[in-house]
Formats: C-alpha cells, structure tokens, sequence
C-alpha cells in the first residue's frame, strides 16, 4: 500500500511498503501504536512476557566485572544508587507508553523530540540493541566453546543465526516462549545460590572484603564509584525494550486498575530489581571463583554457574552441562526481545530517512547482522569500555523524556497532559 500526494494532477506515492507490512503478526504494528484489536493478551501475559526478557546474563557479567575492577564497596554502592535512579526514570515512561499502547519512538516524538528528534532516538536506540545482543551473544558462545568445544567465531555466528526464526513473527511467538520458559529459568537462576549459602556460607564474607584491583580495596572510593556507576547506567535504555511489550497492554479501566498498575510497574520499572539482584549475584560469583580461576575467567558466567551448579550436583561435567543449558535458555530468552525492538527501532529510523518501509523483518537481518560484527571482533573484551561511553548517549536520552513527560507534562503544565503525535497531521512535506 502506499500513501498518495496530489502532484501537478497526477497521486505520485508519497511513502512505499512492501506487502510484509500488511501481515499485522509479523509486522507487530512498527511504525504506529498498537490497536486495541490487536492487543488480546491479558496483563499477566504481557507482564510475564516483559519480564522474560530480563534472563539476560550480561548482568551477571557486569556485576562481575565491575567488583573485579572497582571492588565490593564501589561495585554494590553503584548496583543500588543506579538501580533506584533507572526505577524512577521508568515509571512515566512505561504509564504513558503503556496507557497510550505506543513504542519509544512515538513516546518521544509526543514528549517533545519532535519528527526528527525521534528520528534520532530511534538510532540511539538501535545501537543499545545491537550492543547488547552482541555482548548476550558472546556469553552465549562461550558456552557453547566451554560445553561443545565449538570455536567461538562460528559460536557467534551460531547464536546470532539462531534468534531469527523466534523473532520473525513477533510479540505472537514471543509470549508464548517467555511465558513458558519462565518458572525453569527463576529455579536455574536462585537455586545455586542457596546451595551456597547452605553448603559454603564464607563466599559470603569473603565477597563484602573482596577488593579485587581496586586502589582502595574493599573501601569505598568516590572515583571508583563513578567509574563502576558509568558502566551499570548503560542498562537505563533498557527501559525501551520493555515499553515494546507495555504497548500491548489491555486499556486501563476501573475493573483493571490495580492489576493494571501491579503488571506495568513490575513490567515497567520493575525490571531493574530483578536486573539488580542479578548483577549482585554476578559480583559475588566472580568473587567466589576469582582466587582459582583467574580475574580473566571471573566475568564469564558460564564459569560462574558451572561453579555454583558444581556445590549443588558434586559432579563436574553434570555441572557445565545443566549451566550450559542455563546460559544458553537465558540469552535464548534475551536476545530474542534484543532482535525484536531492534527491528522495530530501526524500521523507525529508515522509514523517516528513505520514506521506504520494506518491513520489520528486512531490519532484524540488519540487526543481527551488526551485533554479530561485534562480536565477532571481540566486544565482549571490551565490555567496561563500550558500556562505560554508551551510558552517556543513554542517560542524556532517558533523562530528556523523563524531564519533558514529569515536568513539562505533570508539574508545569506546558504541554498536553496526554501523548499526541499525530503523524498525519505533520507539515506537508513530512507528512508519512
């Protein structure tokens, strides 16, 4: 279908689409908010469904890394203040997308971006995407390398390839595999660590006077925080994947409200509790294993799990094995949802810069394809470094919506109360 300009008499396409777009389960209605027709799952599925995506294991990772690199007292200090400020920056961002059923892209275009400022975000966006399926991916194939002994660069393209059947018909296939996948993923991820509290209760003590190469030790050092605070303010823009399934919540009504505000709260900002207990976790297993292991080994949480699974079996392969299916059910999980709002992010950006619009599905090869150069040029390596500069683009980010939907909308009364972009009401020359 396309849209049709009046030109010196003749209706001259003003914007093309393939035929994929017409096809609302594999398009999952990219580019506009999604219509109550569409929206038939309840608010426990969507909840379950955003929380799902939440398995990830770079979160175990970069507790790791940042306790390897900062110590105890920065690595936690940092878990728990940028915790708290990335729940409070999700709460207005996940009501109004989940009340408005509309995607980051048109969140920031209604919260003051404008048409090309949302062209922007949805660039920024993408890259947080692909970065993150990149680093997801790499854990990924280090488990494959550990378990299979499957070298890491056809690992990498193992995992990428892997993903693009699940995503390629959207929040349909989607829901049904975070929601099924979910009860064994919470037993895999919080069984370990009761083993070892019960079995070897000194990791424990052993973690809070872990100072690792840290000038200050296991002491708090103000630099050391800022710097262990850069790389987990990163994990802000996640925020974005989980309005992608807010979107599809039911409208909110007096019979509703208050599952409705218990599934966006936890779904929305929520996600960060979660996010955080698992970068805890990680801090404490690569403090564990660090003294026999290696600093180098410490971050990878493969050799995390396949050490704590190891106190609950006693049988070392048993172990690898059951944390290879955990590691790799998890970033299963992740890199799913990363795929999938990268695709719609970047159906976003090109749709405004070529006024072309050939389909989500054409954008998730684009995506994959990106975060499997990455890792295949060895991002994982880099991880404090990458996560360190992104943190600036995504916090300057975060922070504009924030600002413009609490106080522009909510305190000042400066703008409209409510989301409007009205994309067919926009100047004529820009109009899609």
């Amino acid at each position: 279908m396309s849209v049709l300009q009046p030109e010196r008499g003749r209706p001259t396409p003003k914007r093309t689409f393939n035929r994929w777009v017409q096809n609302p389960v594999l398009e999952d209605y990219a580019l506009r908010y999604a219509p109550k027709s569409f929206r038939r799952w309840s608010e426990w599925t969507v909840m379950n469904s955003a929380l799902g995506g939440i398995a990830y294991m770079a979160d175990f990772a970069i507790g790791g890394s940042v306790v390897l690199a900062y110590g105890f007292a920065n690595a936690v200090t940092s878990i728990l203040v940028v915790a708290a400020i990335i729940f409070l920056t999700g709460i207005p961002i996940a009501y109004y997308s989940a009340k408005y059923n509309i995607d980051m892209d048109l969140l920031t275009r209604g919260a003051g971006f404008g048409y090309y400022g949302s062209t922007l975000t949805s660039l920024v966006y993408a890259s947080f995407t692909f970065i993150y399926f990149s680093l997801e991916g790499s854990v990924m194939a280090q488990a494959l390398e550990e378990f299979f002994h499957i070298p890491l660069p056809v690992g990498y393209l193992i995992c990428s390839l892997v993903i693009i059947p699940l995503v390629m018909f959207g929040m349909t296939a989607l829901s049904k595999l975070q929601v099924i996948t979910q009860p064994i993923w919470l037993v895999l991820m919080l069984g370990p660590f009761v083993a070892i509290a019960l079995r070897d209760p000194s990791a424990f003590s052993q973690w809070t006077h872990f100072g690792g190469a840290s000038a200050s030790g296991s002491h708090f050092s103000p630099i050391e925080f800022g710097l262990a605070a850069g790389v987990t303010l990163s994990l802000i823009a996640q925020i974005g994947e989980q309005v992608d399934y807010l979107r599809f919540m039911p409208n909110l009504t007096p019979q509703n409200r208050g599952k409705w505000w218990l599934a966006v709260m936890l779904a929305g900002p929520g996600w960060v509790i979660l996010g955080a207990i698992k970068q805890l976790g990680g801090s404490l297993l690569a403090s564990w294993i660090a003294p026999t292991m290696g600093t180098k080994a410490a971050d990878e949480p493969i050799n995390m799990y396949t050490q704590a699974f190891h106190v609950v079996m006693g049988n070392s392969y048993a172990a690898l094995a059951l944390a290879t299916f955990f590691v790799l059910l998890s970033q299963i999980k992740i890199n799913v949802t990363n795929a999938y709002s990268g695709s719609l992010s970047w159906s976003n950006f090109f749709s405004r810069i070529f006024h072309t619009h050939p389909g989500r599905v054409v954008w998730l090869f684009l995506n994959v394809g990106i975060a499997l150069g990455l890792m295949e040029a060895g991002v994982f390596g880099f991880l404090n470094t990458v996560l360190g500069f992104y943190s600036n683009l995504a916090v300057a980010w975060i922070g504009a919506v924030v600002s413009d939907l609490v106080i522009n909308k909510g305190l000042l009364k400066i703008s409209p109360s409510y989301i409007e972009f009205k994309r067919g009401h926009l100047y004529e020359p820009f109009a899609e």
